[in-house]
């Protein structure tokens, strides 16, 4: 049981919700723990096609961690090399599930590490980006660090947003590609990501999210010679083969996830 988090399944999603609307959801040790808990479940569990993750209430996705020396996640243990907070991104890149971040309202600091890390992110208009922490004398060095490599947000656009800490809005967001959609049907645009994503082969979905990670670090050659081996692969699934032939009889093709 956690109190900061809900968790439900909603069709084929696995709906993880920060539920800490008093505090604008502000990441607490329990947040953390029950997203990375979420991200479990969701990839073990096949009637899962993608994993979602959201805010309670209509103000605030994840306002970023809580202040209260009490609930914060980056509490610093110099006996540790690692923090759960960065073991979490780390998890939700590497999870093998789709991950869908829904933006209900203000996404800052740490909330928009969890934006990052996701695969797609949808949002209403009115919501805020942030990463004010130079405001409280710290910086957003794992988010900074997410941002750059695994969305290369724009050099001088992400060192103004960490060295001013001015925020920027949905469509700007949008331009940046931070987000794919913007809407006041958030619902709406969610289910139908949820939707499109369950009609995919799970093992492609499987094997491309993994490639793609992978490729992060590489060079171009080192990249495409990493490809090649990995469309091999992909080559010789089941749902490879089933996928060809569903094409070929003009027929929806029926997964197993093979």
């Amino acid at each position: 049981m956690n109190a900061d988090l809900k968790s439900e399944k909603r069709g084929r999603a696995l709906v993880l919700t920060i539920d800490r609307e008093a505090k604008r959801n502000a990441l607490s040790g329990a947040v953390v723990e029950g997203i990375g808990e979420g991200l479990r479940q969701g990839a073990a569990d096949a009637e899962i096609a993608a994993i979602v993750i959201t805010g309670a209430g209509d103000k605030a996705f994840c306002a970023g961690a809580d202040l209260d020396p009490k609930s914060a996640p980056f509490q610093m243990d110099p006996a540790q090399s690692r923090l759960a907070y960065a073991d979490l991104l780390r998890a939700m890149i590497a999870c093998d599930k789709p991950i869908i971040a829904r933006i209900n309202g203000a996404c800052m600091a740490g909330g928009m590490g969890l934006l990052g890390a996701a695969d797609l992110a949808v949002t209403v208009p009115t919501a805020k980006f942030g990463l004010p922490e130079v405001g409280i004398g710290v910086f957003p060095m794992m988010v900074a660090a997410v941002l750059q490599n695994r969305l290369a947000i724009p050099a001088r656009t992400l060192a103004h947003m960490c060295l001013t800490g001015d925020p920027i809005t949905a469509e700007e967001a949008l331009a940046l590609g931070l987000v794919n959609t913007v809407t006041a049907d958030l619902d709406g645009a969610v289910d139908a990501l949820v939707e499109k994503l369950a009609s995919r082969s799970p093992t492609a979905l499987r094997l491309g999210k993994r490639a793609m990670t992978a490729m992060l670090g590489m060079g171009w050659d080192e990249a495409l010679a990493y490809a090649e081996t990995q469309i091999r692969l992909v080559a010789l699934t089941e749902d490879a083969k089933e996928g060809v032939a569903a094409f070929g009889e003009k027929r929806p093709p029926r997964w197993t996830g093979n």
